[in-house]
């Protein structure tokens, strides 16, 4: 099964942990592609600006076995969601995006992203390694949903650059 992750962190070297991340995850699935890094505002509380990526991963089970390989990946960078303000600033984040056509609605996890279609921060990176996947509640292309976010967020993007994990 292809998901699509989000990447994002403003603590620390994220650019570093994105990239363990990455590596972490292939070696139980495949990295098919990856965004560049995207600086990016932050969402909520004042603190430092974001790097947010996105990658099409490959991964043999289905998404709840990936949410729980990304939040073991989380804590082995540092994170500790349960002493940390919600949107506030983190080493590393990794949320499931979006998934072909699945839903998923649940306690534990939510498919697609019941945000994505509002974050520019995320969008932006998905629509480079996915930009003609649907939006299986919406049924608007991750481009599509892009453009729109153009319009709602214009000044969400601070900057883009490479990224060789």
């Amino acid at each position: 099964m292809e998901i699509l992750i989000g990447l994002g962190g403003n603590l620390g070297e994220p650019e570093a942990a994105f990239a363990r991340a990455l590596e972490g995850l292939a070696n139980q699935g495949r990295v098919a592609a990856v965004s560049r890094l995207w600086r990016t505002r932050p969402v909520g509380p004042s603190q430092p600006d974001f790097l947010n990526a996105a990658a099409l991963i490959a991964w043999p089970a289905g998404p709840k076995s990936l949410l729980r390989r990304c939040r073991e990946l989380e804590i082995v960078a540092g994170r500790d969601r349960a002493h940390e303000e919600r949107w506030g600033p983190r080493i590393l984040d990794l949320d499931l995006l979006i998934a072909a056509s699945a839903v998923c609605r649940g306690p534990d996890l939510d498919l697609p992203h019941p945000r994505l279609h509002q974050r520019r921060f995320a969008l932006e990176p998905a629509a480079e390694v996915a930009p003609d996947w649907l939006h299986p509640l919406f049924g608007l292309t991750i481009e599509t949903l892009t453009e729109k976010a153009r319009q709602n967020e214009p000044d969400a993007i601070l900057d883009v650059m490479g990224f060789d994990y």
